[in-house]
């Protein structure tokens, strides 16, 4: 029988996974079919109770549901429950297993960006939905002593905070309102720059006047294209990255966690890229706009159609603030 993974997300249109994992299975000799689901959060648990079935493999989880699902799975591993945020699932017979393997893909992402040089100890990290939570706690891990966090959703970026305050004890982990002279007195005196929204997703706009960055910065930017942020940052002469590491290695965990065989990395690598020359974008940031505000609202719904602001509240976020709140 043809196994099932599915990618449950709202909307799932702009993801890229589905070329890799597939490629993926059919190289290794399995079985198994990579599907795309489009669900709103009122048709998130129903989803989820599907996934019980004999036939499935397991699930990746994307916006706006990372935060949501975390309730409706019967266990969660380490860096699921310490970040409060779901991205994989996997069965144990009928139980459900979350997984959060944003977290190491972050880590390949911010070695490679990083290079030779000396871990810097300082990053500026904007958005606070599902995303955010791995960079953050990714961060927090690698000995960062000061994180600052922006949304303009204050309140968001200072549950994120709050929600990390035993795992940050040690250090400065703060929430700041999202204004520019605030965001530019803060990259400063800051080495790494993180955008976790998708601000530059399906616009050319960046989170960021360039006149705020400088040389000495390393810019990753978790949208899988080179953003206007990203050229702005090269411009000023920093050092920059996309999301493609942080994709390929949270999907390569996924699907090793799925099947128990090394993921076809190399294989992987390509049939991303081959997509992006295709013109698709991925992004592992939060979709912004009008549509999140009302889905705070609202307690759900919101899609990535509305026009993108400069504030990077995220639907992610959203969603789950109207549901804990």
């Amino acid at each position: 029988m043809t196994k099932r993974v599915v990618l449950i997300g709202h909307p799932v249109a702009h993801s890229l996974s589905g070329a890799m994992q597939q490629a993926a299975f059919d190289s290794a000799g399995i079985d198994a079919k990579y599907e795309l689901w489009d669900r709103s959060p009122m048709e998130l648990a129903d989803a989820i109770a599907e996934l019980r079935g004999d036939d499935f493999l397991g699930a990746n989880v994307t916006i706006p549901h990372k935060e949501r699902v975390v309730p409706m799975v019967d266990r969660l591993t380490d860096d699921a429950h310490i970040t409060g945020a779901v991205n994989t699932l996997t069965r144990e017979g009928k139980r459900l297993i979350g997984h959060n393997t944003d977290v190491p893909g972050f880590k390949v992402a911010l070695d490679k960006l990083v290079g030779k040089q000396k871990m810097p100890r300082h990053a500026v990290v904007l958005g606070a939905g599902g995303g955010a939570r791995a960079v953050v706690y990714g961060l927090i891990t690698e000995g960062f002593q000061r994180i600052i966090v922006f949304n303009r959703h204050l309140h968001r970026a200072e549950g994120l905070v709050k929600h990390f305050g035993r795992s940050a004890a040690h250090m400065e982990l703060r929430a700041m309102p999202w204004h520019d002279s605030i965001i530019e007195s803060e990259l400063a005196r800051t080495k790494v720059l993180v955008n976790a929204t998708s601000i530059g997703l399906t616009t050319d706009e960046s989170p960021i006047p360039a006149e705020a960055l400088h040389g000495d910065l390393l810019v990753l930017d978790l949208i899988y294209a080179k953003t206007r942020l990203l050229r702005d940052a090269a411009a000023a002469g920093a050092t920059i990255a996309d999301g493609e590491l942080m994709l390929l290695h949270q999907g390569a965990a996924a699907f090793t966690l799925w099947t128990g065989q090394p993921a076809p990395l190399e294989l992987m690598q390509q049939k991303l890229a081959e997509a992006r020359a295709g013109g698709l974008r991925s992004a592992e940031g939060e979709p912004t706009g009008v549509a999140a505000d009302n889905s705070e609202a609202a307690g759900g719904g919101a899609t990535e159609a509305s026009a993108e602001e400069a504030d990077g509240p995220s639907v992610d976020s959203a969603v789950a603030a109207a549901s804990a709140e």
